[in-house]
């Protein structure tokens, strides 16, 4: 059976093999999958066939300053502005501070909190001090219901955590347990809240881990690299998909700048 893509011309579902779209005559070229949703970043969607997958979760990794948040927040601000009500946990800056460098970058992110489309829970105040010590099933539900409250409240479809690694509220040392625990999260964020998920992950300078805990990368249904990479005197900001479930990606390295008030934008590939 073949999929369903939808204009984004005239709105018209149809199925995938139409070379126009029979109501207004747009080529394939400017349909979607209906399946999936927009990056925010249309270099990007070109890639991955049109942008994530509709209700499965995303990694995306990188050291200190590759850009994770503005990716993060590109992703739900684009969201935002079509229609997709959005939620963003934060934990590396309080909600203010957040709101008042987003301003300073050209975003504005106190219009959709005010209009009822944008949530920002800080991680610290609603989910670690409650949790701490307690077993898994019930961090794990209670992550869940905080989380659930807001979508409904909203009717959020996406959702980013910047970082997810707080998200672990133990001081337990075995790797087995954390691996469960943050299986278990993403399952039920998944399953019981039905956002298009990102989490991001911070890599150390010089590793080549993806994530602190060795699991995020395997539950996630794609990731997502952002580096920094030295040329002579000059760095250079690339980006690298190096995992995308039922995508037919390239493994291209792929080079872009930050700008003021649009995020990431994609220039080339590395040389």
């Amino acid at each position: 059976m073949s999929s369903l893509v939808i204009c984004e011309v005239c709105g018209n579902e149809l199925p995938s093999y139409y070379k126009f779209c029979p109501n207004c005559g747009t080529p394939l070229g400017a349909v979607r999958d209906s399946r999936r949703i927009s990056t925010g970043n249309p270099d990007l969607d070109h890639v991955l066939e049109g942008g994530f997958e509709k209700g499965k979760t995303y990694l995306v990794a990188g050291e200190t300053g590759s850009g994770k948040t503005i990716f993060s927040l590109q992703y739900l601000l684009h969201g935002i502005k079509n229609g997709d009500p959005s939620i963003y946990v934060t934990i590396d800056e309080r909600p203010e501070v957040l709101v008042r460098d987003a301003r300073r970058f050209g975003w504005d992110l106190v219009t959709p909190q005010q209009e009822g489309k944008l949530i920002i829970l800080p991680v610290r105040q609603y989910f670690t001090q409650k949790m701490w010590g307690k077993d898994m099933d019930t961090v794990v539900t209670n992550i869940v219901n905080e989380l659930s409250k807001a979508a409904k409240a909203i009717g959020a479809r996406r959702l980013a955590i910047d970082p997810v690694a707080p998200l672990v509220t133990t001081s337990t040392s075995e790797i087995a347990w954390v691996r469960e625990y943050i299986r278990s999260l993403i399952f039920n964020i998944e399953d019981k809240i039905g956002t298009t998920t990102l989490i991001t992950s911070e890599i150390p300078t010089g590793d080549d881990s993806l994530s602190r805990y060795g699991v995020e990368e395997f539950l996630a249904s794609g990731i997502i690299v952002l580096g920094l990479v030295r040329e002579g005197g000059k760095i250079t900001r690339t980006l690298f998909i190096r995992k995308m479930r039922w995508t037919a990606v390239d493994p291209t390295i792929y080079t872009f700048v930050i700008q003021r008030g649009k995020g990431i934008n994609i220039t080339g590939v590395l040389s």
